[in-house]
């Protein structure tokens, strides 16, 4: 029990760890961005520094969404606190959505203006447009931090969190575009700028979506995808003396699995035997699925 505690807070820590590296890059580039976009005149870029400002309080969300998650069991929480971290997701899956629409809107009124009220666009500076290539860059490469910690880690908080990151850089590539046709070209194509930003806003909500559509099965106890059920069942079926496996039940909580079910065996056997073979499969499935996995197996004889 203490050697699960011990690895349940190292990867609690780390990923702390993880987000804490994005909350750096994220004050930076904030900062960065708002910059550039006053020296250089650009609206564009001052958008896009909200957006990094969102994605610098969606760190703080995680972190501390994370800490109550990695909590032991308690009188109030008998399965313990995972699902802070389910929640976590949904919370930066809104946020995103709230970004993405902010996006569009800003992006919407803008091309509105210029075609339909006559107003003008004026081309911004060159330092807002060094300021989105840098931001790309940097975003990126902390999304592909951020992820291939995520797999390791295995974090739905991480994976959301990366994707935010990520969601960042394609603001910035649709806020480079636009500026460096304003740059390159004139006036004349400033248009580029509001035009990017819609489209990159509805890759924002398509990632959105997903990320509160997983969280939201995970809250409203949605059994485990068929695939891992079938293997339970394979895994079950796999010792000898089990005649029948049924009542199979599953979940998520946080990251872990919970599974309960019916097993009947060889009503000869003795009540230890029984108990025996029901440890083994217990141990069986937490090797498979990790050793937090809550499992209950109700054992019944077979007729």
């Amino acid at each position: 029990m203490q050697s699960d505690t011990l690895i349940i807070e190292n990867r609690q820590r780390e990923i702390i760890r993880v987000t804490l590296i994005g909350t750096v890059i994220n004050a930076l580039l904030l900062v960065l961005k708002f910059i550039a976009g006053f020296m250089a005149n650009s609206s564009a870029m001052i958008a896009d520094g909200v957006h990094s400002l969102s994605d610098f309080l969606t760190d703080f969300v995680v972190i501390i969404m994370l800490r109550i998650s990695s909590k032991p069991s308690d009188e109030g929480h008998d399965f313990g606190h995972g699902k802070y971290e389910t929640l976590a997701t949904s919370i930066i899956g809104l946020l995103l959505i709230l970004v993405g629409g902010g996006i569009l809107i800003s992006g919407v009124e803008k091309i509105y203006g210029y075609f339909f009220s006559g107003d003008t666009l004026s081309s911004p500076g060159w330092l807002a447009f060094w300021a989105a290539i840098a931001s790309i860059v940097l975003k990126e490469g902390i999304f592909q931090y951020t992820m291939f910690k995520s797999r390791n880690l295995n974090s739905e908080a991480l994976v959301a969190n990366a994707w935010h990151h990520r969601s960042d850089a394609l603001s910035s590539i649709g806020t480079a575009i636009g500026i460096g046709a304003a740059c390159f070209l004139g006036d004349t194509w400033s248009i580029l700028d509001p035009l990017a930003a819609v489209v990159v806003s509805f890759f924002i909500f398509k990632v959105s979506i997903q990320l509160i559509k997983n969280s939201v099965n995970q809250l409203l106890e949605s059994s485990l995808p068929k695939e891992v059920e079938d293997n339970i069942e394979s895994l079950v079926h796999s010792f000898e003396g089990v005649k029948d496996m049924h009542n199979l039940r599953t979940r998520q909580i946080g990251v872990h699995y919970a599974i309960n079910m019916h097993v009947r065996m060889d009503g000869n056997q003795t009540l230890y035997q029984s108990h025996e073979k029901a440890t083994q499969i217990e141990s069986r499935l937490r090797e498979e699925f990790g050793p937090q996995t809550i499992i209950t197996i109700h054992v019944e004889p077979w007729k």
